[in-house]
């Protein structure tokens, strides 16, 4: 068998670190954690020539994103949002349980364009708005820049206003209090020009309702992201991580050696931390494919995870999600292409919690 690791720390309560410190949110709202009860799940249908000039290739885009809405329809309420005239082309793929709202498209990564939902204790729902810019100006975002605040619009709630340039798959939370991120992702001048890291973790504990952050540098510039940290390590409950990384790293590739850091520090930090392999006999070999088990989405019932045809470590992250997620059913899905263009199913989704 394949490297499986449970390192046990202090999960409920991680101690106080270096790069941690206290913050509040000034107006009592917070992002819950994802595990917790939703109301629906939200998705973008990928229409830009721009982006993805392969026509081909956009019709299997297409198809991916049908099939994970399909997915998360057979447990809970799920919307896909994609300009009027493309309404027709996406519910001949989509399963009649999902919803179309008219709210225009360009890309597909929900996670990142999509609204950041918080709620407070006296049960209000609200669109925190750290603005998406493309991931530093490197993508045509026209749209995609705006769907926050239609989505806000559309539901009839606030737009709470972040100093904030940036993308929610860039930051982790477990929805007690606790944040981690890769510094690459965040303090970088085509997100936050002139922001220090002090600046910029007040600001994310602020928006995000959180009281530590944990930093981890990254990687800058190697791809569209920056690094973002949730194709790497993923919160699956108060304190508890769960990571993927490769059985025999490569110390010569950037991002092997930032997962390795990024994992120490987390340790560091007193996290309980599980380690599962990434898959070695995949169907795509390309260098830049994003092979992530962790890459998850959570929804009412159930996980909905990829798996890369690698039958003993799909096996393996099966088990594990399983055990991270008791009672809810874990069910997989070929998403080689969402991995293809440097991303996974929990970039392309966005769950909005029950208040």
């Amino acid at each position: 068998m394949r490297r499986r690791t449970v390192l046990a720390g202090m999960a409920a309560m991680p101690m106080m670190r270096a790069g941690m410190v206290f913050g509040e949110a000034p107006d009592g709202f917070y992002v819950p954690a994802e595990e917790g009860p939703q109301t629906q799940a939200f998705l973008q249908w990928p229409v830009s020539r721009a982006v993805h000039p392969d026509r081909a290739f956009l019709e299997i885009l297409q198809e991916t994103i049908a099939d994970i809405a399909n997915a998360i329809a057979e447990f809970q309420p799920v919307v896909m949002l994609a300009g009027a005239e493309h309404h027709g082309g996406a519910r001949a793929l989509l399963s009649e349980a999902v919803t179309l709202w008219d709210v225009p498209t360009e890309d597909l990564w929900t996670r990142d364009s999509g609204p950041i939902f918080v709620v407070n204790g006296a049960g209000d729902l609200a669109v925190r708005h750290i603005r998406f810019n493309g991931w530093g100006g490197k993508q045509v975002h026209e749209a995609d820049g705006r769907i926050a605040e239609r989505v806000a619009e559309r539901l009839g709630v606030p737009l709470l206003p972040s100093p904030l340039q940036g993308e929610a798959g860039g930051v982790e939370q477990d929805g007690h209090g606790l944040l981690m991120a890769h510094e690459s992702s965040w303090v970088i001048a085509n997100r936050n020009p002139g922001m220090s890291r002090a600046e910029v973790e007040a600001a994310l504990l602020a928006a995000y309702g959180a009281e530590r952050m944990i930093w981890a540098p990254g990687v800058v510039g190697e791809d569209i992201t920056d690094y973002h940290i949730d194709s790497l390590a993923r919160f699956t409950g108060p304190g508890r991580v769960l990571m993927n990384l490769p059985d025999e790293p490569d110390l010569s590739d950037p991002f092997h050696r930032s997962a390795l850091e990024t994992h120490d520090i987390l340790e560091a930090a007193g996290l309980e931390i599980e380690v599962i392999p990434e898959p070695n006999r995949r169907r795509v070999q390309s260098y830049d494919f994003v092979a992530s088990y962790v890459n998850h989405f959570v929804c009412n019932g159930a996980v909905i995870a990829a798996e890369f045809g690698d039958r003993e470590t799909d096996e393996i992250a099966i088990d594990a999600l399983r055990r991270h997620y008791p009672g809810r059913e874990v069910v997989t899905l070929n998403a080689d292409a969402l991995g293809e263009i440097g991303g996974g199913i929990h970039c392309a989704t966005k769950e909005m919690p029950a208040v």
